[in-house]
């Protein structure tokens, strides 16, 4: 250890100064990236210390996020005022719904191209890539016509079929690079053991691909709470199905805005979402780590 600690000191330099100025540059990266993660998280904060102000202590104090007064009541104000009781079962039914019919469709497809061969795999992988640049408002009009043939316009399954077929060739590139990590070893002792490909897939696989469904569902469940435009598109003629994101624009009005009660429904409506991310974090960063290994 000696001979190492040595060999990596700059020639002419002694080592306790070589130690301050190492410490130095990292106290430097702690305040850098402290200070960063202020402003990352100064939109959310200010935000949250809106949500608690009353109308005038929200113009008067401008970009100070500390109220003087906190106003609780704008919580239940902006939740009976905006219908938020239904908005946010609505949502909740939605999220449920989409994160649900992409795992279980991202899991099977990702597996599948994982592990089989196929004339012309690269070239479909390659097609189906290319979607994933294609912008919703592209996409639209044909969607909303087929929705609309299949007789499910005005309704919650509606929004959770174009939002889980949104989602699905992110998640089976996910699945796929995950599938691809785990030694091909246990399928074949599965396989001894009598196992077919569909036992093998719902016995020894999805059960190992436990952090992979988090993230999938993660990524799915943020994303399916947080949409604004496909829940905007297929509620114009339903205004009782809207999500809670659609919801906020019950606060702007022609001529003024509720700025305070904006805030606090922002607040209600990130919280769950917060909350979610907080408990699977452990399995996103693992379930991100496997996936890129390859």
């Amino acid at each position: 250890m000696t001979s190492i600690a040595l060999t990596d000191r700059r020639p002419g330099v002694p080592a306790s100064r070589q130690a301050t100025r190492g410490r130095g540059m990292r106290a430097l990266a702690h305040v850098a990236l402290l200070v960063a993660g202020i402003a990352w998280m100064y939109p959310f904060l200010w935000t949250l210390g809106s949500s608690l102000k009353d109308n005038g202590e929200f113009f008067n104090r401008g970009l100070n996020p500390l109220p003087e007064n906190f106003v609780w009541s704008n919580y239940a104000q902006a939740w009976q005022q905006a219908s938020f009781g239904r908005y946010f079962l609505n949502t909740l039914l939605i999220t449920a719904g989409t994160t649900v019919a992409t795992l279980a469709v991202t899991a099977m497809a990702g597996y599948v191209l994982a592990r089989t061969t196929f004339p012309g795999k690269k070239v479909c992988l390659v097609l189906i890539s290319t979607t994933l640049f294609l912008p919703h408002g592209y996409t639209i009009i044909p969607t909303f016509d087929l929705v609309d043939r299949l007789g499910l316009l005005n309704s919650l399954w509606s929004i959770i079929l174009v939002q889980a077929a949104g989602g699905i060739v992110f998640g089976t590139f996910l699945f796929m690079g995950y599938f691809m990590t785990i030694a091909p070893e246990l399928e074949d002792a599965a396989r001894i053991d009598g196992a077919n490909f569909h036992q093998i897939f719902w016995r020894v696989m999805l059960p190992l691909s436990g952090p992979m469904i988090a993230t999938v569902g993660l990524f799915t469940a943020i994303s399916a709470w947080n949409s604004f435009f496909i829940p905007l598109v297929f509620t114009l003629a339903r205004p009782d199905l809207r999500t809670l994101a659609v919801g906020m624009y019950s606060f702007i009005g022609e001529n003024s805005t509720q700025w305070t009660l904006l805030c606090a429904g922002s607040v209600i409506t990130l919280v769950p979402i917060i909350v979610l991310f907080l408990l699977l974090q452990r399995f996103f960063v693992n379930g991100l780590a496997g996936a890129v290994k390859q």
